[in-house]
């Protein structure tokens, strides 16, 4: 798990323009979702189509406006 103050840190850096720390933080953030995820699908039934990992994906793709 990563500390709330590296993850607060890099945002501040993110928003001042900092390339090196968006690269930094999307890993950090990327895993602490999956992992959420993770969590949230062992307490639902095990019929889902969409899995932690692409459920991650699909979020991160609505969030930056990505297409594709």
């Amino acid at each position: 798990m990563v500390a709330k103050n590296e993850t607060s840190e890099l945002l501040k850096k993110v928003t001042r323009g900092s390339g090196t720390a968006a690269e930094r933080l999307f890993p950090l953030v990327y895993e602490e979702l999956r992992g959420l995820a993770e969590g949230l699908f062992r307490s639902e039934r095990g019929c889902h189509t969409l899995q932690p990992t692409a459920l991650v994906n699909e979020a991160y793709v609505k969030l930056v406006g990505g297409e594709g």
